[in-house]
């Protein structure tokens, strides 16, 4: 096998269940050490393309290899490359931490004495405390998401996949997920496929985000590339008086596209939000308009959604 820049590719995947096509065409490329965001909602084939590439589900059609290998013609290369933590932890709450850590090791072949120094190793990553000798079943569900994600990564994976590993958590445990994902990409060069229905977690973590709809691959670029590909940057002034010339000094700005006028309220579209705030605030100063408030919002990653697919997202968060 000669060494790819790739860690994960796939052209004209498709996976069908009967008569229903859960992923449907999806051509990816994944650089080794990027962390990759695939964003959906539930039901859009983020979790069957996962399935797929972990070995769990065969392709319908369409190839995909991970770390080098194709998933259908050397799945037992692949298992031994990656780390999986799936939504659901399958873990038993009789055992301790540690001793949960220690089989994964020995599943995949590692010695007592390489068991020893990658529990050293995956503990300072995962934080995990003096809970690791404690029975998985006083774990709190925190607790559970990183142990399972310490178990993925006992035997130093290449490729590791999370399929939304902070669902159902609250914030303070999401934040200590999301930590330690980039500690691992950082300090390890892993590289990372993360299934989220959580916009500002493909925000925060990912490199590169794929939008997926109904299992199509419908977007695929950075979280900021994707944002700006939508629409512009929108600054919004609450301001008191009235002004006739307001409008046309605020058109005659160098990156001002757009501008609407409601009582009490000025709604200005700009391709560079941070650059126009100011010749903003001080365009509106001139005419002798009182500014209560000026703020700027940009586009979301929901907002790229609803425009490619004509719905939002529908993601409660804890």
């Amino acid at each position: 096998m000669t060494e790819s820049a790739s860690a994960i590719t796939t052209q004209g995947l498709i996976r069908r269940f009967g008569t229903t096509t859960a992923v449907d065409g999806v051509d990816l490329d994944i650089g080794r050490g990027e962390i990759y965001g695939f964003l959906g909602p539930n039901g859009a084939g983020k979790s069957t393309l996962v399935r797929v590439l972990c070995t769990l589900l065969r392709p319908s059609a369409g190839t995909a290899t991970v770390a080098g290998y194709d998933v259908v013609e050397h799945p037992e290369k692949v298992r031994v490359r990656i780390g999986v933590a799936l939504q659901d932890a399958a873990l038993d709450d009789r055992q301790t931490g540690r001793e949960l850590l220690v089989l994964q090791g020995r599943l995949y072949g590692l010695r007592s004495a390489e068991i020893k120094r990658r529990l050293v190793e995956v503990l300072d990553l995962v934080d995990i405390g003096q809970a690791i000798d404690r029975r998985i079943g006083t774990y709190s569900g925190g607790m559970k998401r990183r142990l399972d994600l310490a178990a993925a990564l006992i035997h130093n994976p290449q490729v590791l996949f999370l399929d939304e590993p902070t669902t159902g958590l609250d914030p303070a445990s999401r934040a200590s997920v999301w930590a330690e994902v980039r500690r691992l990409n950082t300090e390890l060069g892993m590289t990372i496929f993360l299934t989220t229905q959580y916009l500002e977690e493909a925000d925060a973590l990912a490199d590169r985000v794929g939008v997926i709809a109904e299992g199509h691959l419908v977007a695929e670029g950075s979280p900021e590339a994707l944002k700006h590909s939508v629409g512009q940057d929108l600054i919004v002034a609450e301001v008191a008086g009235d002004d006739p010339g307001t409008l046309a000094r605020l058109l005659a700005l160098p990156g001002v596209d757009d501008v609407s006028v409601e009582e009490g309220r000025i709604t200005i579209s700009t391709s560079n939000g941070p650059a126009t705030l100011s010749p903003i605030a001080l365009a509106l100063g001139e005419g002798g308009l009182e500014v209560k408030s000026l703020t700027m919002r940009t586009p979301t990653l929901d907002d790229v959604f609803a425009e490619l697919t004509g719905s939002h997202i529908e993601a409660v968060g804890p």
